[in-house]
């Protein structure tokens, strides 16, 4: 049997646990930040525990073979190098490479120093008075980012998040008043375009691609309302999206490329687990937007479940250093995620709730079911103030995958949930404004 830990218990990790259980001699252990009920079913033991050190402790307790995490926190704060003190390999980077997403200002300083493409313009602050001078010069729109994490809600855009110079202002106030994302920030062109998930397995020198998502980060359809986590995504059944050139593609191979190149001379650390370029296709070609050093969520649900190659043996070739495109294959299907959250997630959700979740309706719907940040106590499902389960529509093309998905969100019932229904659908608009923004005049 090969004893396999898993950090984390959101829908990201839940489908971890799904693809590395497809090996029947899997047995799978968990350290879960919350009880998420479908980790646990999964799981031959587990323990609910955010102290690293614990986690260390149970992994050494159960003579695991190798950890593979799930969330950036961890990683960022260097469990992987504590589970090799104690000659436990991990997938999932080290610290000294984890900063790519940890810190963005090390991200940006990188692609500048070692030319990697995709790089926007960029200026890095931490403190008020700078940033004024700054944006009350700068002649383009821009986007503001706090350096460190967090958890994908920190990035504000003029136009779509603020639309005045003093609202600016006050969100920079704000981010060194309370230190949100370490007090550090960006202040960025904002680049118009449309965004993509590109993820790879690495072992730090040889990297296979996944299918590309896109996912939905704002609140409300139509791409309303505020950041969140993400509230679903899709993927396209030849692993592109209709909206990219192959241009596009190529140009995020090379960012990725040169970045894993990039890392290793700069730390001397290979990176090995997983990388996910967020990039955006504009009119000019790719822009790199952040990485982050861990799979996506949602976008972890897109590809895990058409994974065809054995993930455990994939974990193996980059922790060996050996991983080949050949280890790695995915059927040929689309995919669409949508994510049914509590009424003002991001923002301002509600106390924690019951849910109800049939899983035999779901099932037999056709959709795939991963819980994610809800707590189970006596048979019962509970909310908490993050997203509550992730429904998955598999199908030869995006349409029939989303009417799945869409079909099976009525299975999940409570009196505050809610879903963005336009996830996966008018796809054909993205691709009408890609190609009016590529015609434009330089």
């Amino acid at each position: 049997m090969i004893k396999v830990l898993l950090i984390g218990s959101g829908g990201r990790e839940h489908a971890i646990a799904y693809a590395l259980k497809k090996n029947e001699n899997v047995k799978l252990y968990a350290a879960m930040f919350n009880k998420n009920p479908g980790i646990k079913k999964l799981s031959e033991k587990f323990i609910v525990e955010k102290d690293l050190n614990k986690i260390v402790e149970f992994a050494k307790k159960n003579n695991v073979d190798f950890v593979i995490v799930g969330p950036e926190d961890p990683l960022v704060h260097g469990v992987a190098n504590m589970l090799e003190k104690h000659n436990i390999p991990c997938v999932g980077p080290k610290k000294e490479v984890a900063i790519i997403e940890g810190e963005k200002i090390f991200a940006r300083r990188l692609m500048k120093k070692y030319n990697i493409p995709g790089l926007v313009e960029f200026k890095e602050f931490d403190n008020y008075e700078d940033a004024e001078r700054y944006i009350k010069n700068y002649k383009k729109e821009f986007a503001i980012k706090p350096s460190g994490l967090t958890g994908g809600k920190g990035v504000k855009v003029f136009g779509d998040h603020f639309n005045t110079i003093e609202e600016a202002l006050n969100y920079v106030k704000q981010i060194i008043e309370k230190k949100i994302g370490g007090g550090r920030f960006l202040i960025e062109e904002k680049i118009v375009g449309e965004e993509f998930s590109f993820q790879v397995f690495t072992d730090g020198k040889n990297f296979v691609e996944m299918p590309i998502v896109q996912d939905y980060k704002r609140a409300l359809e139509d791409d309303k309302g505020w950041n969140t986590g993400g509230m679903g995504s899709y993927s396209c059944e030849d692993h592109k999206l209709p909206f990219l050139e192959e241009k596009d593609i190529n140009t995020a191979r090379e960012i990725v490329r040169k970045t894993l190149e990039s890392l290793y001379k700069e730390t001397g650390v290979y990176y090995k687990g997983i990388l996910y370029a967020q990039c955006m296709a504009d009119r000019y070609g790719t822009k790199l937007i952040e990485f982050n050093c861990r799979f996506g969520d949602p976008e972890a649900m897109n590809v895990l479940p058409i994974l065809e190659s054995d993930f455990v043996e994939i974990c193996y070739k980059i922790l060996e250093g050996n991983l080949k495109k050949k280890h790695v294959k995915f059927e040929h299907k689309a995919t669409c995620c949508k994510y049914v959250a509590p009424i003002g997630y991001g923002l301002n959700p509600p106390k924690p709730f019951e849910v109800k979740v049939d899983e035999y309706s779901i099932e037999k719907s056709g959709a795939l079911l991963f819980y994610a940040s809800v707590n189970e106590e006596d048979g019962k499902i509970f909310t908490t103030t993050s997203r509550t389960a992730a429904l998955v529509g598999i199908a030869e093309n995006l349409n029939r995958a989303e009417q799945i998905a869409e079909n099976a969100t009525k299975y999940i019932v409570g009196e505050k949930l809610y879903h963005r229904r336009d996830i996966g659908k008018n796809i054909e608009k993205k691709v009408k404004r890609m190609k009016a923004l590529r015609s434009m005049d330089t």
